[in-house]
């Protein structure tokens, strides 16, 4: 069985579209400055219902990580790091982290968005160590 594929919403397709694209976008609230994610109907801070997407360089910090030795469902090929990932220009992001082996994963680690293709329509982000 094939790992399940992401469903975009009419709140998440720009994060996909640009994804497809190689960019990472980042939902950001003008009203209070902040970016967040995942995307919600009125931002999570103040609530203001008019947030947009922003770029995101990709680049950050990993802040948590664990290794996933028990595959979450069907076509997850384990074992893996799953990270928080603090953005350098704001919000985090949780993801996988691909070092080669999961165990070298490490808090503090610079890292780099990396787009794979899932399908012709879903790429999914994916972190790299920063070169």
């Amino acid at each position: 069985m094939s790992r399940p594929v992401p469903v975009p919403t009419e709140l998440s397709e720009p994060f996909w579209d640009a994804a497809r694209r190689g960019d990472l976008v980042i939902p950001y609230c003008p009203s209070c400055d902040l970016r967040f994610f995942v995307p919600e109907p009125a931002c999570p801070r103040c609530m203001a219902p008019d947030w947009h997407y922003a770029p995101s360089a990709g680049q950050g910090t990993v802040y948590s990580v664990t290794v996933v030795h028990r595959a979450p469902g069907p076509g997850f090929d384990t074992p893996f790091a799953l990270a928080v990932i603090d953005l350098d220009d704001g919000g985090t992001l949780l993801s996988h982290v691909d070092a080669g082996d999961p165990e070298a994963v490490a808090i503090g680690m610079r890292v780099r968005v990396d787009f794979r293709l899932f399908t012709d329509e879903i790429a999914l982000p994916y972190f790299v160590p920063e070169r």
